[in-house]
């Protein structure tokens, strides 16, 4: 084990790398009052949207370090997506007595065991949500960036017979580290458990038999905080579980970006890889959708993992799919497409949804 200086060198250094998100006011986001024994300490948020019909899906948002759940929420945009597709939102919130720099501990196995700590917590405030909200139970799903992410893979591995999907950005395996300097060393890709044993710590979480969530995952290539071999041995410790093989069964380029995908053997999609090309540590956004603003670890690269992640799970309509094929000759690779850079959200657009709206069809 490393020496405690050097891990407090280690957590100085890493201080000096994040810029902290500001505190911002969101006043849209209703605080979570007592939802169980809460052993983890945390506190949380619902965002409803306006128009709420029986049996909502849920999304469960956990931040970054130095992040808030305000914070993260302005920059991806997931309350104003979840206000135009009528879906309810969870998000829980770390404390600095907890973490100095509000992280979700991720590395601490107190926190990442089944009825234990943090994910317990996290387990009470869904609980809570679905039965006060009309939740429909099939459809909660779980996303998060960094360590926010990390600690989605560990909802995922301690319950996943409460999500239907998650999606992790710039995470990391579950239980890939149990200290700090571990922590550190995983987030380099060093000293990495074997495949086989992530994969046994994974259905030892739980003793679920199935069926497991799915998995959709975010990475950066130039990602110098979550090295992209994290995302990797995600897919590694999941693959089995899935019963999918090594390598993807689809791999499609979407402008300079690269989508991987494993099916399962009646041809469902359970686990899908974006790697984006030339990005840093941080949530992948195209503020010309109209959701989400760049900022600290909020990058605007020309795709938003927040409309990509929800269609993923049906909570946004098929329609508005951005094409997964090469650009043709017909259409430019910088081409706007329904929610490309730039696009035109009163034209076309607009115009279907308000006929979708009319008719009932859409919220």
């Amino acid at each position: 084990m490393r020496s405690m200086s050097d891990t407090l060198a280690r957590l100085a250094a890493l201080r000096g790398t994040l810029r902290a998100q500001p505190m911002q006011d969101n006043p849209d986001l209703v605080a979570l009052e007592t939802f169980g024994s809460n052993p983890g300490a945390l506190v949380g948020y619902t965002y409803l949207p306006s128009k709420r019909g029986k049996n909502m899906a849920l999304v469960v948002v956990l931040h970054g370090c130095t992040q808030t759940a305000a914070g993260y929420d302005i920059g991806s945009g997931w309350s104003r997506l979840a206000e135009d597709y009528g879906f309810a939102l969870l998000f829980p919130e770390q404390q600095r007595a907890n973490n100095p720099n509000l992280c979700f501990n991720w590395f601490n196995p107190e926190d990442i065991s089944r009825d234990h700590g943090e994910v317990f917590s996290i387990r009470q405030m869904i609980a809570k949500v679905v039965a006060e909200h009309g939740i429909d139970g099939r459809r909660v799903f779980v996303t998060g960036l960094s360590a926010g992410g990390a600690m989605a893979t560990a909802m995922l591995a301690t319950y996943p017979d409460v999500f239907s999907g998650g999606a992790i950005i710039a995470g990391l395996p579950y239980a890939s580290a149990a200290t700090i300097p571990e922590a550190f060393d995983r987030m380099r890709g060093h000293g990495s458990p074997t495949a086989k044993e992530l994969e046994l710590r994974l259905r030892n979480a739980s003793g679920h038999k199935g069926p497991w969530p799915t998995l959709s995952l975010w990475q950066g290539t130039a990602d110098r905080t979550v090295v992209p071999s994290n995302a990797n041995a995600i897919v590694e410790q999941w693959r089995n579980i899935h019963g999918v093989d090594a390598s993807p069964g689809r791999v499609e380029d979407i402008g300079r970006h690269q989508r991987k995908v494993w099916t399962d053997a009646p041809g469902a999609e359970v686990i899908e890889l974006y790697t984006i090309a030339g990005m840093d540590h941080g949530t992948p956004l195209d503020v010309g959708t109209g959701y989400g603003a760049s900022g600290p670890f909020m990058l605007d690269v020309g795709i938003s993992s927040t409309v990509e992640i929800a269609r993923s799970w049906g909570l946004v309509p098929s329609f508005e799919k951005r094409s997964n094929a090469k650009p043709s000759a017909a259409q430019p690779e910088n081409a706007a497409g329904p929610f490309g850079a730039g696009s035109d959200r009163g034209g076309i657009q607009k115009v279907i949804e308000d006929a979708l709206r009319s008719a009932g069809l859409m919220k």
